[in-house]
Formats: structure tokens, C-alpha cells, sequence
């Protein structure tokens, strides 16, 4: 057994004890460190990831890496992967329009979200992230954040994808070098490959029909979200969050590809048919200004205490920009100082939900059918009759059943159905509680 050489003192008096013994005793430590350096680096590699069920699905699947030790999932994902992992996942998921096939017949939002074991193909029901800074627990994982929880890691694919690969080449979408992909690019391109670009076309030609100005991403990101293909990391791992400019990882892409993977066709096919649904009301020029700041955060992640599109501290955290759900309402009608706004940036006092929920009395809360573009909307534990202390989301109202909101799969717009129908307390008007004319809007004839 070799053992370790110590400095100063002791190796003087080595030397002089045992000059002979000393340049075998480097060149022995020099072998140790030279062979135990590609095990270590091995099993560093080897680590698991927060992705690691995702990742050996992937691997499992013959993409991204021969083997999970090999992955490299802190790694940025290139260009090149990108490209050969698209030509071996599945494809064009959506029906031929011109199929007599009644797609209605499932409703894929009508399972409580809270079972951890998804039963029904529309991944937008999860449970929105309790979001009151003040009574969470930042150290506790909320089973919606879990991404071993949303698709189980055990199912083996079953659309059309490659089950064997050439054993002189690399897996597709192995590590190599090249263009680094951002997440909202990466995210297009799966939403593309799977038929749906004309879903996000018309999610972003709704928005623009009645004047707003989305992003560019508006459309992909809203599909992709809506099929569950992004996560949320636990609150302690906030700081792995990414915004849709950021470069995406192995990691993150690996969990996005096994979402891929797991789908059965009937989540892109429902997703699919509600982008024909939305058909957004006529909106005031205050509605537009609202609306339009607010849909210009789709794509960002869920960070818990977070209201900030930027890098911010919270409770002593530094994290990526990003909102939990009072957070994002906080940050439209709070923290924005809207040009001729008056009184509107004061109308919300409270930064959690519950004082938010609070601050207008029962006699001016709006019910789910007389709802507006813009108003705040809450859920709680008892939908409509719900005590104040029970309500634990909300998000802001877009119009024809569809709202804007932060939540497990970050800021995404959603259709008011399945869960959130149920779980929907009450709303309020922050624009005509700040005495702002011409709130109301029409539908368009």
C-alpha cells in the first residue's frame, strides 16, 4: 500500500530518511491519481441527475448517449444533436383533419390532477404550485414539481421510435460539438415534429386577431406546455430553472424527450383540437395593455417567491427570473406602472394570494360567468364555495375560457376547464376597481 507523502516538515524529514524511496513513492502516486481519475470522472459523470429516470428512458430508447454514465446532462444540447434526435422521434401525432373521427369523445381534463399517476392525456391539469411565501415550506418538494411524477418513468414507449441502434455509430442526439439550441428554439422544434405547428399558429394568430402582440414563442410555448413537455424543479432547485432564451441542457431536453416518447397521441390530438377554440373577446385599449404584458411572459419558469423576469433574490436565494402565481398577478397589475394608470398599481395591496383574494369584499366578487378580460381569478379547495383561507391559486382572465397564469409548467395559458373549473372560488376587477372607463369588451359578432 502506497501511502500519501506529507509536505513541509514531515516530507523533509522523508528525504532525508529515504531519498531512495521518494521518487517511487510520486511516480506510485502519480499512477494511483492517473488511474483513478477516469473512474472518478466516471462515476461524477454517472451522478444522478434530477432527470436521471428521464434519461434512462432516453438511453433505454437508443437516444442522446450509449449509456447513462456517458450522458452528460449538465451539458448544453448542440444544434447537431437537436437535429438527429428529431429524425428519430415520432412524428405528425395529430389526425387528418378531413377524418370523420370525433375527437370530443374523450375529455382528457376531466380527472382530478392531484393523482399521481396520470390517468387522462392532458398534462395542463396539474395542481397549480401553492404559491404563499409565507406558509411553504421552500425545503419541501411539491409532488407537482416531481418530473418522475408527471409521466411514470416505467412506461415504455409506444409510438414509433427507435428500438435499436448501429453499433459502428453514436446514439442520435449524442454529445457533440456545435450550435447551442435556447429552450424556446428547442421547444418549437419539438412542437413541429410532432404536427402541432398549426396549433401554435392559431394559438398566436388569436392573440393577434384582437390586437395583442405576443412573442414569437407565444404559440409553441403554449402548445408544449399544455402536453406537459416542460417541468418545474422543487423550490431548492430553483436556480436550474431557464428562461426561453436560455440554452437548454441534455438534462432538460432528455425529460422533454421522454414526455415525447411516453405520449399516446390523444394529448397532441386534444391539443390539436382546443387551439380551433380560441377565439378571444374584443378587448379595450386597458385590456390590451394588460393582457399584453402579461402574455409576453409565456415560456418563463415557475420560481417560487419569484415576480421578476429577471435574476432577483429570494428569501436569500439568488434564482433565474421567474413567478410563482400571486408573483406573475403581482408583477402585472402591482409592479407595473402602466402610462395614465392612476390608481391601478395600488388596487392589489397583498403579494399572496389569500390577501389578494381578501381584499374586495364577497359583495363584489365576480362569479365564473359574468368573467372579463383581465380580471384576477382564484381557486380554492371548494370552488365556488371556498372560505377565504382555502384559496391557493390564481391567475389572470384572457377571455373565452382561457386564462394566463404561473404555475407547474411556468407562465402558460391554459382553457378554464377540467380541474380549474371545479376549483374556481371567485374573481375580481382590479381595472374598474381603479375607476378606469370603458373596461368592459364584447364579443366580436
Amino acid at each position: 500500500m502506497v501511502k500519501a507523502c506529507r509536505r513541509g516538515a514531515d516530507l523533509f524529514s522523508v528525504r532525508r530518511r529515504n531519498r531512495r524511496n521518494y521518487l517511487p513513492c510520486l511516480l506510485a502516486c502519480a499512477c494511483a491519481a492517473a488511474l483513478t481519475a477516469p473512474a472518478a470522472s466516471a462515476k461524477q459523470n454517472a451522478a444522478a441527475s434530477w432527470a436521471q429516470p428521464q434519461i434512462k428512458q432516453v438511453v433505454a430508447a437508443g437516444l442522446m448517449a450509449r449509456s447513462v454514465a456517458s450522458f452528460h446532462a449538465n451539458d448544453p444540447l448542440t444544434q447537431a444533436e437537436l437535429n438527429e434526435l428529431l429524425v428519430a422521434l415520432p412524428s405528425d401525432l395529430v389526425a387528418d383533419p378531413n377524418t370523420t373521427e370525433d375527437p370530443t369523445t374523450t375529455d382528457p381534463t376531466s380527472t382530478d390532477p392531484t393523482s399521481t399517476v396520470p390517468t387522462t392525456t392532458v398534462p395542463t391539469t396539474t395542481v397549480p404550485t401553492t404559491t404563499d411565501p409565507t406558509t411553504t415550506d421552500p425545503t419541501t418538494t411539491d409532488p407537482t414539481h416531481d418530473p418522475t411524477l408527471t409521466v411514470p418513468t416505467t412506461t415504455t414507449p409506444t409510438t414509433t421510435g427507435p428500438t435499436t441502434t448501429t453499433p459502428s455509430g453514436a446514439p442520435p442526439g449524442s454529445p457533440q460539438p456545435g450550435a447551442q439550441v435556447t429552450l424556446a428554439a428547442f421547444d418549437t422544434a419539438l412542437v413541429n415534429q410532432l404536427g402541432l405547428t398549426g396549433a401554435a399558429t392559431r394559438f398566436l394568430d388569436a392573440a393577434r386577431l384582437v390586437g395583442l402582440t405576443p412573442p414569437k414563442r407565444f404559440g409553441s410555448e403554449t402548445v408544449a406546455r399544455l402536453l406537459g413537455l416542460r417541468t418545474n424543479h422543487p423550490a431548492v432547485q430553483d436556480s436550474l430553472e431557464l428562461l426561453p432564451g436560455d440554452r437548454i441542457t441534455r438534462a432538460e431536453a432528455a425529460y422533454s424527450v421522454a414526455q415525447v416518447l411516453s405520449l399516446r397521441g390523444e394529448e397532441a390530438q386534444w391539443v390539436d383540437d382546443v387551439s380551433y377554440e380560441l377565439t378571444l373577446p374584443t378587448l379595450t385599449s386597458w385590456q390590451k395593455r394588460v393582457l399584453n404584458y402579461a402574455i409576453g411572459f409565456v415560456g418563463y419558469p415557475y420560481i417560487w417567491g419569484g415576480s421578476s423576469p429577471g435574476k432577483q433574490v429570494v428569501f436569500g436565494r439568488k434564482v433565474p427570473g421567474g413567478f410563482d402565481c400571486s408573483g406573475f398577478v403581482w408583477r402585472v397589475y402591482k409592479l407595473r406602472h402602466y402610462l395614465g394608470g392612476g390608481r391601478l398599481s395600488s388596487m392589489i395591496r397583498g403579494r399572496t394570494t389569500f390577501t389578494m383574494s381578501v381584499e374586495v369584499p364577497a359583495s363584489k366578487r365576480i362569479a365564473i360567468d359574468a368573467l372579463q378580460p383581465g380580471d384576477v381569478i382564484f381557486f380554492g379547495a371548494a370552488g365556488p364555495r371556498s372560505k377565504a383561507w382555502q384559496i391557493n391559486h390564481t391567475a389572470i382572465y384572457l377571455g373565452d375560457n382561457w386564462f394566463v397564469q404561473s404555475s407547474g409548467n411556468g407562465v402558460d395559458v391554459v382553457p378554464l376547464e377540467g380541474w380549474y373549473q371545479k376549483r374556481f372560488a371567485w374573481a375580481r376587477r382590479p381595472l374598474a376597481e381603479a375607476g378606469l372607463t370603458n373596461v368592459y369588451s364584447v364579443q366580436p359578432s
